[in-house]
């Protein structure tokens, strides 16, 4: 049975709803479910890269977390209008040397009649942090909330 989405338009309960679900899938850290989220055809631009297609996002996701261990994020809705959530978000991971990072960024979302996001605009910053600076704390894979 294929999975089943908030749908458009959105309320401040449903699009609060839909950004926690997007930050449950991503804390799962498992790419092909994340990959579900978006539509076949989903275009995104995550930073200064740019994809295309639910293929190209579940093999960026892949990358992403090889070289981002214990990846951990919390999602927050920004704004809402129709189809659209914008939203901010902070995350933490460290690299393969163990050095800890925290990335503060701002992402713009349309939503599909289906449910799934056709677009997928992100900025954030990234910078270096210690291990006594760490804010998020749960368990690799579970949920933030």
């Amino acid at each position: 049975m294929p999975p089943r989405f908030l749908m458009p338009p959105f309320t401040l309960e449903t699009a609060t709803q839909k950004v926690w679900s997007i930050e449950d899938n991503w804390n799962g850290r498992e790419p092909a479910r994340v990959a579900l989220g978006y539509a076949i055809d989903s275009v995104w631009r995550n930073g200064i890269e740019f994809l295309s297609g639910r293929a190209a996002i579940e093999a960026f996701v892949t990358l992403l977390w090889k070289r981002q261990v214990e990846y951990r994020l919390v999602n927050e809705v920004w704004a809402f209008a129709g189809n659209r959530i914008a939203l901010r978000y902070a995350n933490e991971y460290h690299d393969g040397s163990g050095s800890w990072f925290r990335s503060y960024g701002n992402e713009h979302r349309e939503v599909d009649p289906g449910g799934t996001i056709r677009l997928r605009i992100a900025s954030f910053n990234s910078h270096p942090i210690s291990g006594a600076d760490r804010l998020f704390f749960w368990a690799p894979g579970a949920k933030a909330r």
